[in-house]
């Protein structure tokens, strides 16, 4: 005969598949924030020693990552037509794209390996090196406005990308190390998100005053300056010891054959709106870069240490990540033929068509703090998608507003609503992947989502320019081609932003009824099996 307590052990122990494996991952994650707490003491002052001034900086640092990316995004968006002008391609719409297109190409595709090269060397050093590279291209940039050469521009502006594929995962690493998981480390990545909307404004407007007033690539010269200071101001203020560097082998292979993959999708994309998708390059780097990454996917299934680990684009990071693919892809469509629709249609100056855009700030302050707030609360998929509900409802509001409506209708609700879709699903990814990813690879985690949403913003391009092009090749030139271009253009947009609502309802079922449901079948499942036990225990009495 057993003792009492030995029966009530059998009596209460799980031994169904379910609740073991929900043993299990709880045990993992305990694991990972019993690591996070101990990494975020090593660091020097640690989270609970540093003083409040000291730690206001060190998040404004963090945030102006965010803030200085989005603004060099705008740099060329409402100063595309004079930045044309200089070099006479104003009529070639597939050629302007390119100024965008070229900065978001290198962001998207770079922060793949940055986030590792931080997990191995530092992320306070990476993100240094990144301010430093930022400001170096960011000045040769705009003194590419003395030459006559698009194409030099296009390859400065990616060049000047670079920087922030350093510095911008290495920031979330930063937050994502520095903290343990709660409120602190939540609100923090809800700050670094909610400045997206303020970056791109003030890109805008100072690339609106400069253009109109002096000369656009001042805009460039004082990024440059600005990315200088705060390299400096980093190095004082960011703690010492932030995030351990396990070392370990970075995956060459991996890196050449993803990031060319990623680099030759990209640019076919986009070239193909420029000279035609019969051009025979156009379709061969396509067909060469899907090749790239099917051998990167590949070799990841068999490197000891990937860069993209396999588990992290299945299950609830996967569709996390295709969520922030369709979203953000819609996104970039939205910011690039609203500013064009401005320019063009409205005929609004490149300062006037920044300023009208200010109401954006607010909601997306709104937008991250709510967020902070409601994922201590309520799921993530319902965060997303709310975020996925968002960027639908605000593209459909810009495509569809008719020629000479009056700023106040369809285009100030746009610019209310879009926001919360950027500033609940970036913060919302970041604190997903950062408690999804052990605390050594909080650098993949922040490459990982950054790579997504930056990419995708300049596929989403290609994917409108695209569409663009074919539908008024055959058009005569004229304001009503440049008006049905846009419209089309849109229409992308609409579909890229109903695919990310699919998906993320598709996740809201997963995590909420069918999770539930297994949950619910493994209780009832142990309580059979418990009481089997008890009985068991009870007839050898």
């Amino acid at each position: 005969m057993e003792s009492p307590d030995s029966q009530s052990i059998l009596t209460v122990q799980p031994t169904t598949d379910a609740t073991a494996t929900e043993f299990s991952r709880k045990e993992t994650n305990k694991s990972y924030n019993e690591i996070a707490s101990l990494a975020s003491i090593a660091a020097i002052p640690n989270y609970d020693e540093i003083s409040l001034w000291r730690e206001s900086l060190f998040i404004f640092l963090m945030c102006m990552s965010q803030l200085i990316t989005q603004a060099a995004v705008a740099q060329a968006m409402n100063t595309a037509t004079y930045i044309a002008k200089t070099f006479n391609i104003e009529n070639i719409p597939g050629e302007i794209s390119w100024f965008s297109a070229s900065f978001s190409l290198t962001v998207g595709t770079f922060i793949l390996i940055s986030g590792r090269l931080g997990d191995m060397h530092g992320y306070k050093l990476m993100y240094i090196v990144g301010y430093i590279w930022l400001g170096t291209f960011s000045l040769a940039t705009g003194f590419v406005g003395f030459s006559s050469s698009s194409i030099l521009f296009d390859i400065m502006r990616a060049l000047q990308g670079i920087g922030p594929a350093i510095m911008m995962p290495n920031s979330q690493a930063l937050i994502g190390s520095y903290y343990p998981p709660g409120f602190r480390k939540n609100m923090s990545m809800c700050l670094f998100g909610s400045v997206a909307p303020t970056g791109f404004i003030i890109g805008a407007l100072f690339g609106g005053l400069f253009s109109q007033l002096v000369w656009w690539p001042w805009n460039f010269w004082l990024c440059g300056i600005v990315s200088y200071a705060v390299a400096a101001f980093a190095y004082f203020i960011i703690p010492q010891n932030i995030g351990g560097k396990p070392g370990g082998s970075f995956d060459y292979w991996g890196s050449i054959s993803g990031v060319s993959g990623l680099v030759l999708i990209n640019f076919a994309w986009n070239q193909g709106p420029v000279v035609g998708w019969d051009t025979p390059y156009v379709y061969a780097l396509l067909i060469l870069g899907f090749i790239c990454i099917t051998a990167f996917i590949y070799i990841e299934g068999k490197v000891k240490d990937p860069l993209v680990p396999p588990g992290a684009l299945k299950g609830e990071t996967g569709a996390v990540l295709l969520c922030m693919a369709a979203g953000w892809s819609c996104f970039g469509i939205w910011l690039f033929y609203t500013y064009r629709w401005a320019l063009v249609v409205d005929g609004d100056s490149a300062v006037m068509s920044a300023v009208k855009n200010i109401p954006s700030l607010f909601t997306g302050l709104i937008a991250a703090v709510s967020t902070a707030f409601m994922s201590q609360r309520i799921p993530s998929s319902v965060i997303l998608l709310l975020a996925m509900l968002s960027f639908f409802v605000g593209i459909i509001l810009m495509g569809t507003r008719p020629v000479g409506q009056i700023y106040w209708a369809q285009k100030f609700v746009s610019l209310l609503v879009q926001p919360f879709g950027m500033d609940m699903s970036f913060p919302a990814g970041c604190i997903i992947l950062s408690s999804a990813l052990p605390k050594s690879h909080q650098g993949m985690a922040g490459s990982l989502v950054s790579t997504f949403v930056n990419y995708s913003i300049s596929i989403g391009l290609g994917f409108a320019g695209t569409v663009e092009y074919y539908i008024t090749k055959n058009m005569e030139p004229g304001l009503e081609t440049n008006i049905h271009g846009i419209r089309v253009a849109f229409y992308m947009g609409f579909g890229l932003a109903g695919l990310g609502v699919l998906v993320s309802a598709s996740f809201v079922y997963y995590q909420l009824i069918l999770s539930k449901r297994q949950l619910t079948e493994g209780k009832d499942s142990s309580t059979g099996n418990s009481i089997r036990v008890a009985s068991e225990s009870s007839d050898d009495d």
